[in-house]
């Protein structure tokens, strides 16, 4: 990164918020990854509208990172910016039946301001360890619920800073996509459109399905959730056990007893025994079943 990119970096976002030679392992929740050359930490979209298009215009190589709930970073790391969009103080606004939520936005956060004024449609997300902003780009689901059903509109940026807004239909949701999956658009907000429930079942379904979560997902171990996309006909955990890939491991990765469509890091894991968990659990699958597993986990930077 050059000297005049920085400094120009230094003019948007403080100082504390750049991070040089930052180890990835702290940003996602795979828990490892090698250093990222600078992370940007942006709490306001503002800041995010002024960064992103300089980066571009210079053809810095640039990363956007959420949460990282979805992420694998090489263990040689990211030779690049990545701009991590965090949770600002300021990310939700109540109107009504609407709530408006900035891309930095937590969902488990989303999901509790939506119960404590009554609102119901996001009890599905309470648990999903993600963004706003990386749960609408992959249109994030679980328990029947989806995204789809609850964004009226996104606001997203193109690279070259143009704002648009994108109704539900324009956005084009489907399994684990969206347009902005598809087109280099950043979400800078979104609108969600709820509907007023029960104070008490809300928090009641939202209770039920982290106990659901618990005892069927390994919670207790770092991870990216799960690791495939459902394949057409098929559910991945169970091509993953009738293949009997039920706790195979290479290093500190292992493919879950408890559910088999998670791979985890059991305390010491490297990325390159999580990448070499996957293509593996690929290739067995593709061999027995003739199922091609499409990852749902993005890998970055250099193993």
């Amino acid at each position: 990164m050059s000297v005049s990119i920085f400094d120009y970096i230094e003019t948007i976002v403080p100082k504390e918020n750049i991070l040089c030679n930052e180890p990835m392992s702290r940003h996602t929740t795979f828990r490892v990854g090698g250093e990222a050359k600078c992370l940007i930490r942006i709490t306001d979209k503002e800041q995010l509208k002024k960064i992103v298009p300089y980066l571009h215009m210079t053809g810095q190589k640039y990363f956007i990172l959420g949460n990282g709930s979805n992420l694998l970073v090489g263990d040689r790391g990211y030779p690049g910016i990545v701009v991590k969009l965090e949770d600002g103080k300021d990310g939700i606004i109540v109107e009504g039946e609407r709530m408006k939520v900035s891309a930095g936005t937590l969902l488990a956060r989303a999901a509790a301001k939506a119960r404590d004024y009554g609102l119901s449609g996001m009890e599905f997300a309470s648990g999903i360890p993600g963004t706003i902003g990386g749960a609408i780009v992959m249109n994030a689901g679980a328990y029947g619920g989806e995204m789809k059903q609850i964004v009226e509109s996104v606001e997203v940026m193109s690279r070259e800073g143009e704002i648009l807004t994108l109704d539900n239909d324009t956005m084009e949701f489907g399994y684990r996509t969206s347009v902005v999956k598809n087109r280099p658009f950043i979400v800078l907000e979104a609108v969600l459109a709820l509907k007023k429930g029960d104070k008490d079942g809300i928090s009641g379904r939202m209770e039920e399905l982290a106990r659901q979560r618990k005892e069927k997902q390994p919670l207790e171990y770092a991870s990216a959730g799960s690791t495939f996309k459902r394949p057409e006909g098929y559910y991945a955990g169970k091509l993953i056990m009738d293949a009997g890939l039920r706790g195979f491991s290479v290093g500190g990765a292992r493919v879950s007893e408890k559910h088999c469509g998670f791979i985890i890091n059991t305390g010491n894991a490297t990325a390159e025994d999580i990448r070499e968990v996957i293509e593996e659990v690929q290739r067995r699958v593709k061999e027995k079943f003739g199922v091609a597993l499409e990852r749902e986990v993005i890998f970055l930077g250099d193993f």
